[in-house]
């Protein structure tokens, strides 16, 4: 007696917004390191997908590289990386990692910005608009505004305006050497040393 054949069954089935989502993550670190001579070749292989697949989700691949650099200037992982941060830990070490998960995420989005316009893509995509870019400093302003909790200790200004101040600080960094644990402690604590 012969076995029964295996019967392969398919992946389900995505949404067309979900294979773009899809591809677009796995786009994004080829794009980082390659720029605008990523081949779609080498994207559909990072996807784990054929290569007609890209260009059923995307006109060519131009509006793929726009979707790229469309995601990676969204703050929305950033946002989910600092409402992630326990409040719990202390005031000091809740800032710190909030600054390292924008640190990240502007570093990806230099990565990305520097790769294609280094290597020629001029983005057919519009500019986003200003209000645009204003919801998504809202929106970290926001994050980093409940990192302060209720357990924080007494601030000179309202929680929202020392969000927004420690963004500033972040924003306007000197390009020395500072760590991300000096710059809080300088926020927190200014810039003069304790008496000794």
């Amino acid at each position: 007696m012969t076995p029964p054949k295996e019967t392969r069954r398919r992946a389900p089935g995505m949404s067309p917004e979900q294979r773009r989502v899809m591809i677009i993550a796995a786009a994004l670190p080829l794009v980082a390191e390659h720029g605008a001579k990523v081949t779609t070749g080498q994207v559909a292989r990072a996807a784990g997908i054929g290569e007609g697949t890209i260009f059923r989700a995307f006109a060519d691949k131009n509006e793929l590289l726009d979707a790229c650099m469309a995601e990676a200037v969204r703050p929305d992982h950033a946002v989910r990386e600092i409402a992630s941060i326990p409040t719990d830990l202390p005031l000091a070490d809740r800032l710190t990692g909030a600054a390292d998960a924008l640190d990240a995420h502007l570093d990806r989005m230099g990565a990305v910005a520097g790769a294609l316009l280094g290597s020629g893509h001029r983005s057919r995509a519009e500019r986003p608009p200003a209000d645009s870019r204003e919801q998504s400093v809202a929106a970290i302003r926001e994050a980093i505004t409940d990192l302060f909790g209720d357990d924080a200790p007494p601030l000179r200004v309202p929680r929202d305006q020392a969000a927004a101040v420690f963004l500033g600080l972040l924003f306007a960094r000197p390009r020395t050497p500072l760590s991300t644990g000096d710059l809080v402690a300088v926020f927190l604590h200014g810039a003069l040393a304790e008496p000794s």
